[in-house]
């Protein structure tokens, strides 16, 4: 009798450790939208490597692209956990964020020097008009005319610093998408840096 349950508990554990992912896991962000879109646009994208001029690119722009795309894709393949986003801005920062299976994404705000808890994702940043920025690395500052929403890839960790000499705004990592009033469905209400300022930080999505 005694070996019987040795053995059917040794069965559910083999069961356990086939089907349930182990808690000590890293997440799998391959089975998400975000993958899907990144995998179909760069597979397109490279059904005209040899005439680039066909999807609309110069060769120098379709490199550009493919790059960031196969970027997107290994941050995607090799994230651990959710996306986060760090504020080092000096100010308050409007983050898009969602917490799965609870809140959908929406506006939320973001004291300097937080990070965003890795129990949600965040998904972008709401840049309001006005602002200088900076929206990837090697790239010139502009000033933006209206706000804009800016959007990650899931796992990416990304960071908006002040650029102390410019007082810009600089992204660590090229945004996936960039949407404007009207745009995706993301609601990109009109706010001054000063409204922003003015608000209370979200508590809830604090690490």
């Amino acid at each position: 009798m005694q070996f019987i349950k040795i053995i059917l508990v040794a069965l559910v554990f083999i069961v356990n450790l086939t089907i349930a992912q182990p808690s000590w896991a890293g997440k799998d962000f391959t089975k998400g939208t975000d993958y899907t879109e990144v995998t179909q646009e760069l597979n397109q994208l490279l059904t005209v490597k040899d005439n680039p001029e066909q999807a609309g690119y110069t060769p120098e722009q379709f490199q550009a692209r493919l790059s960031q795309l196969q970027s997107q894709k290994y941050v995607i393949e090799t994230a651990r956990k959710r996306a986060q986003c760090f504020n080092q801005t000096g100010k308050t920062l409007g983050i898009y964020a969602n917490k799965p299976k609870k809140y959908p994404t929406q506006l939320y705000f973001l004291a300097a020097g937080e990070i965003t808890d890795d129990d949600w994702d965040c998904d972008g940043i709401y840049l309001p008009a006005g602002t200088q920025v900076v929206l990837s690395p090697n790239t010139e500052v502009q000033e933006l005319t209206q706000p804009i929403a800016v959007k990650f890839v899931d796992g990416t960790q990304s960071i908006a610093r002040s650029n102390p000499a410019t007082g810009a705004i600089e992204l660590n990592i090229a945004p996936a998408k960039v949407f404007k009033a009207g745009e995706g469905n993301w609601l990109l209400p009109t706010l001054s840096q000063a409204d922003i300022d003015a608000q209370v930080p979200s508590p809830q999505i604090i690490d």
